[in-house]
């Protein structure tokens, strides 16, 4: 049986961009290439790989080779790293997993000054929810990513981030200085059921504070929807700034709950060379 570097590779592609048009982009192939490679893969094993429905999934055998195929991917591109290293500077494609209020705020800086520092290194972006970006970088779909609080201090440290509270510019607590989470007992209070979560509910529990919210939303673009059109308020990681509209003001919180941001790699397997590269290349946080 000979398995082909391209056939997996495409396999992999489709499973993570979601259909072979997004995964021929990805790949910078024609959708027809990926399509014929997956065929072959296909032909190879004598068991479909993937469903052909209107957004092609992993089969139950699919999904039983994927964490292999991704581990055979990671090889190659480490030892064609490692060759590369040898005559010259990092090189490879590392997927990066990161929070949206990361990719926002914090990312934009970080990928110019890694693109000075590591121009042979291209950085693919992976945006989703804390739990989903640790179980990424888990399962292999990530190379790296930004942990909020991490368990473990593998990695390095690129940010802090102060919480806030998030309310329109014509609310009367808008223009002070610092206010209380108590302070905002009068108004519906809109409760990220992201990552934050906890860390808003540990600013509840130091101001001794009843925590009762109204909603629960998941995504951070609708939270600040909602605050705009006068629905609620909410708090919020001070990256979010980097996402507010107009008609909307962050302001700090008397109570201080900070999370950390730490940028790393896999816990349970060795590193590419390039996902190193790019850990140790990170600026200090500021």
């Amino acid at each position: 049986m000979n398995l082909h570097l391209a056939q997996l590779r495409a396999f992999v592609a489709v499973a993570d961009e979601g259909g072979f048009s997004a995964a021929a982009g990805a790949l910078g192939v024609s959708q027809s290439a990926v399509s014929h490679a997956v065929s072959a893969l296909e032909r190879t094993l004598g068991l479909p790989v993937l469903s052909r429905d209107r957004r092609p999934r992993p089969t139950a055998f699919g999904e039983g080779i994927l964490v292999h195929a991704r581990a055979a991917l990671s090889a190659t591109s480490a030892i064609a790293t490692l060759a590369t290293e040898r005559t010259g500077g990092a090189s490879g494609i590392v997927r990066l997993a990161a929070p949206p209020s990361v990719c926002q705020g914090l990312l934009p800086g970080l990928l110019e000054h890694w693109s000075t520092e590591l121009p042979r290194v291209r950085v693919q972006l992976f945006e989703g929810d804390d739990d989903e970006v640790a179980d990424w970088l888990g399962n292999g779909t990530a190379d790296a990513a930004v942990l909020v609080d991490p368990g473990r201090d593998t990695g390095v440290l690129v940010g802090e981030d102060v919480f806030h509270a998030v309310l329109r510019e014509d609310h009367p607590l808008a223009g002070e200085p610092a206010i209380s989470v108590a302070d905002l007992a009068d108004d519906p209070l809109l409760l990220s059921a992201g990552g934050c979560e906890s860390h808003v509910r540990r600013l509840y529990r130091e101001a001794r504070t009843p925590l009762r919210a109204t909603h629960h939303v998941r995504e951070l673009g609708t939270l600040l929807a909602m605050v705009a059109h006068g629905v609620g308020v909410s708090v919020v990681p001070g990256l979010v700034s980097a996402l507010l509209g107009t008609g909307l003001v962050l302001v700090p919180l008397r109570e201080r709950v900070t999370r950390r941001l730490v940028l790393t790699g896999p816990h349970h397997q060795p590193w590419q060379p390039a996902t190193t590269a790019l850990v140790a290349a990170a600026p200090p946080r500021r």
